[in-house]
């Protein structure tokens, strides 16, 4: 930058440039140099929650209970989210074999309009069925893994039949 600085000034001094060109030119320059403050970060910051699929939910949550002590925070016939710190525990009902359903970042300067355009600018798409909203969505990484994003102090949604929030 600073070579071309030098250049424009030189074309100054010997009359190829305005004043006025040479001072447009180098405000250009000043305003694509500083940092855009304004955009967020969009940086991961915490590791929210993992939500696993099981047979049993009542099994399984009695479990994590009762083993590591957790407490259930809250619940629905089919979901309990168990409270592991600042974060959670998710335990979802669903038929087949358990696996992992997904795993959730808390994103620092959380802006869901920014998140979602670096999805797509990634060639991502939003996971169908996902919520999808402003304070939180999903979507497959290139792996095919559901990843969860929203805020940092994202503290979860079980359904329209809670029970203990």
């Amino acid at each position: 930058m600073q070579a071309l600085v030098e250049k424009m000034l030189g074309d100054f001094e010997k009359g190829v440039l305005t004043r006025r060109q040479l001072a447009a030119t180098l405000a250009g320059l000043a305003a694509g140099a500083a940092p855009a403050a304004a955009q967020p970060s969009l940086k991961a910051v915490s590791l929210n929650h993992v939500t696993v699929r099981v047979p049993d939910l009542q099994k399984t949550s009695r479990f994590y209970q009762d083993f590591f002590g957790m407490k259930l925070a809250q619940h629905s016939k089919t979901i309990h989210i168990l409270s592991v710190g600042d974060g959670f525990f998710g335990i979802e009902e669903k038929p087949g074999a358990p696996a992992l359903d997904h795993y959730d970042f808390g994103i620092q300067g959380w802006d869901g309009k920014a998140m979602r355009a670096k999805v797509a600018a990634h060639g991502l798409a939003i996971t169908p069925g996902s919520r999808g909203d402003d304070e939180s969505f999903k979507f497959n990484d290139p792996d095919g893994f559901v990843v969860q994003v929203n805020g940092p102090r994202y503290t979860g949604h079980v359904g329209d039949d809670t029970g203990g929030r």
